[in-house]
């Protein structure tokens, strides 16, 4: 982690914040192509044999490619993730945060050429499809790991009436992607691997990782809550249910962007309640 705090304190000022932001605006393009222009998505996918004959733009145009999802859940995917990036983001800072999603990217581009090498030195001959295994999938896997282990205790409506804690999902999301990795070819191992390295390296190899554990997290949350109940102030209420902070450690708040005034809900009533309009 000294590494990091060096390259933050050299590069930190380059970092781009609300990465989030641009990611999901990545999706929503590749959403538009996808409905509208079909065949033109085969142009974007991560395919080392034809980026080295010259079609360079796959290795950017692949992170287009948005994750299957119905296209009736497509706005709560998307607010979903918004909302899991942007509070990785104040977690962890910017820097990091743009180290971690960037690594993870990184992470599955090497991963497809090093499994390009493999085939190519295996089968003597170059081969294609490979880019059918790489995607932006895992990577959005990764992203939830990560906030379910700085934010184990938030909830989400399944299907917006089942509630699940956030680590619960997180174990489900990993024992999903250990099931994957067992019963997949070499091919979707490789992938898997790759796109989740960023997760492995940043919060289990580094010494910083106390910093943001749940464990620690959780523990500074009850040391505020504490703090603020004997002084009698909150800082959080929730628009629509009326709770604060001091009704429980696990709550967290977060402002509308879409509602016109400063209104704040918890999370069960972030994604749920109607937007105030005062016009």
């Amino acid at each position: 982690m000294n590494f990091l705090n060096k390259m933050e304190r050299k590069f930190g000022r380059f970092a781009i914040p609300n990465l989030t932001f641009w990611l999901i605006g990545a999706w929503v393009l590749g959403f538009i192509i996808q409905y509208t222009m079909p065949d033109a998505q085969n142009l974007l996918v991560l395919e080392p044999y034809l980026i080295l004959k010259g079609q360079v733009w796959r290795l950017v145009s692949w992170i287009l490619i948005p994750p299957a999802v119905n296209i009736l859940f497509l706005i709560f995917f998307l607010s979903c993730y918004y909302f899991i990036g942007t509070s990785i983001e104040q977690a962890i800072g910017t820097f990091r945060y743009n180290v971690y999603l960037f690594g993870g990217l990184l992470f599955t581009l090497l991963g497809a050429f090093l499994l390009y090498v493999i085939y190519w030195l295996s089968a003597g001959i170059p081969v294609m499809g490979i880019g059918s295994y790489f995607g932006t999938e895992y990577v959005t896997m990764s992203l939830f790991l990560a906030f379910a282990s700085i934010f184990p205790n938030v909830e989400f409506r399944l299907y917006f009436i089942l509630p699940f804690k956030a680590k619960w999902l997180g174990i489900v999301d990993a024992v999903w992607m250990i099931f994957s990795f067992i019963v997949s070819n070499w091919a979707g191992r490789v992938a898997i691997i790759a796109s989740l390295l960023n997760f492995l390296i940043f919060f289990f190899s580094t010494r910083n990782f106390q910093r943001i554990s749940p464990r620690e997290i959780h523990r500074k949350q009850v040391y505020r809550q504490q703090m603020r109940q004997s002084q009698g102030v909150t800082k959080h209420k929730c628009a629509i249910c009326g709770r604060t902070e001091q009704d429980g450690a696990e709550l967290e708040f977060r402002f509308c962007s879409k509602c016109e005034g400063n209104y704040e809900y918890c999370q069960d009533h972030l994604f749920t309640h109607q937007h105030i309009k005062r016009s």
